[in-house]
């Protein structure tokens, strides 16, 4: 049983677990975090599955959570951990089973006074235009032969159909296509699920939310992202349905064999993986990648649907109610990078699971208006809290594999939340706030209320002190939307 006193404080915010604690440790563990969500990493299976994620070949340097950590599939929710491209292993356990959740952050240029009178009204255009809620049917139905156009060609797609914005591509994670899609390593189950649901929301933790521009930190940032106090934004958090969880589903099922195979012996199953170069490895990439491309899709389907819904409701009333987009993050994503390890640039596949990318000034990954300053890094609140616009460090570069938090972080699982929390009053409290909410059920908001989740703005401000991104903006929601 690992305890606080086997950690070290090696600097204010980076908690490590030596190598030597575990025999079985391939390199130690950090966790990044304040003292009082140190002592919180204790209340369940956090360290435990980060110390087992320590274990897996290949991995290189760390194994890290990053503050929003909570216990997970195999790794916590926040882990990060990179992979020899050579020697290391993929595992479905260090993507989730959301493959590719993730948050697109579109700007408009109208100001808070503008949108006011038409909330009630935008917002619910926006439910309407945006199907959400469980097996949620789509915005776009595409054949099989569509299906596998799209999870290849990925926002390129969505561009050719008119679906998208060239300047949207731009300004997505990987240009919204992941190299290295296979449809052939994809089971017809998943893509039978996949087919109804591109242009959807889901339910669960996803939202769609009207935000307000509350604070500005970083004059500078903001205005290269287009942001400015007072300034109406909205945020997209949804992933790839039906098709990722199948994705992921099969192949913690099918790589039981691959461990067997190879002889890779593992502190618990759920970390099941394979050598990243393996027949085995290399279709559950394939497979991943082809999940990554359809959450792309499916966001910026999403995009467009609310693009149309402010024309509907704001056209004539406004001068310009066209939006743009900031930027697209992946959450639960593995895939190939070049990092300096040791003074040399290697080859890695990086395991975010639960954490963003966070890539500093210069990387040549970024679109050239963000080069300059790094990428933004959209960590987004709880229901009715604030969430933030970060900017990418070169000193995550060095920490973190470039990376950093992806939200706030669960402290209460769902069933604990139906019991202890009344949906109806939650839903008249964030109205008592000034909150427009349109959700498919009180029982869903029960699931997602702020008390759920830590303090958003506590880990925030850890991953600010801490160097793993720098704030920029902080959002104040107008409007909720749930499936």
């Amino acid at each position: 049983m690992i305890e606080k006193k086997d950690f070290r404080r090696v600097e204010r915010l980076i908690w490590e677990l030596p190598q030597e604690t575990r025999q079985d440790m391939r390199v130690p563990a950090r966790l990044f975090a304040d003292a009082e969500l140190f002592d919180a990493a204790f209340g369940d299976r956090t360290v435990e599955q980060l110390v087992n994620t320590a274990t897996l070949p290949g991995i290189v340097n760390y194994a890290m959570a990053m503050p929003d950590f909570h216990q997970g599939y195999g790794f916590p929710i926040g882990g990060v951990a990179a992979m020899d491209a050579n020697s290391g292993v993929i595992s479905p356990g260090g993507v989730g089973y959301d493959i590719n959740c993730g948050v697109r952050l579109l700007g408009t240029h109208l100001d808070k006074p503008d949108v006011m009178p038409h909330l009630e009204n935008l917002t619910a255009a926006i439910y309407q235009a945006c199907p959400s809620g469980v097996g949620g049917k789509g915005r776009v139905r595409v054949s099989e032969r569509e299906l596998d156009e799209l999870v290849v060609q990925g926002s390129r797609w969505a561009l050719k159909r008119g679906l998208a914005h060239s300047e949207d591509l731009a300004h997505t994670e990987e240009g919204g296509c992941l190299p290295g899609a296979n449809p052939g390593a994809v089971s017809s189950r998943a893509k039978e699920r996949g087919r109804p649901q591109v242009g959807s929301l889901g339910a669960g933790n996803h939202f769609l939310e009207i935000d307000v521009v509350d604070e500005i930190y970083d004059a500078h940032a903001a205005d290269v992202f287009g942001l400015r106090p007072n300034q109406v934004v909205v945020q997209v958090h949804c992933g790839s349905r039906g098709f990722g969880h199948q994705v992921c589903d099969d192949y913690v099922k099918s790589l039981q064999g691959a461990v067997r195979k190879y002889g890779i012996t593992l502190p618990d199953r759920e970390l099941v993986c394979a050598p990243l170069d393996s027949p085995e490895g290399k279709a559950y990439y394939g497979a991943m990648a082809c999940a990554v491309n359809y959450a792309f899709v499916n966001r910026q389907v999403l995009a467009m649907g609310i693009r149309g819904a402010f024309e509907q409701v704001l056209a004539g009333k406004v001068r310009n109610f066209d939006l743009f987009q900031v930027y697209d993050v992946a959450h639960n994503i593995a895939k190939f990078e070049e990092h300096d390890v040791g003074g040399q640039r290697r080859r890695l596949c990086v395991h975010r699971k639960g954490a963003t990318r966070s890539f500093g000034p210069g990387r040549p990954e970024l679109p050239d208006d963000y080069r300059d300053i790094g990428q933004p890094v959209l960590v987004p609140g709880s229901m009715g809290t604030s969430s933030y616009v970060l900017v990418g460090t070169e000193k995550a570069m060095q920490l973190t594999w470039g990376s950093s938090c992806h939200g706030a972080g669960r402290v209460m699982s769902r069933s604990q939340a139906r019991k202890s929390i009344w949906g109806a009053d939650l839903r008249k409290e964030l109205e008592g706030q000034g909150i427009v909410v349109q959700a498919g059920s009180d029982k869903g908001l029960a699931e997602e209320a702020p008390a759920v989740y830590k303090d958003v703005s506590r880990v925030v401000e850890v991953v600010h002190d801490a160097g793993l991104a720098h704030k920029v903006a902080c959002l104040r929601p107008l409007a909720v939307i749930k499936g």
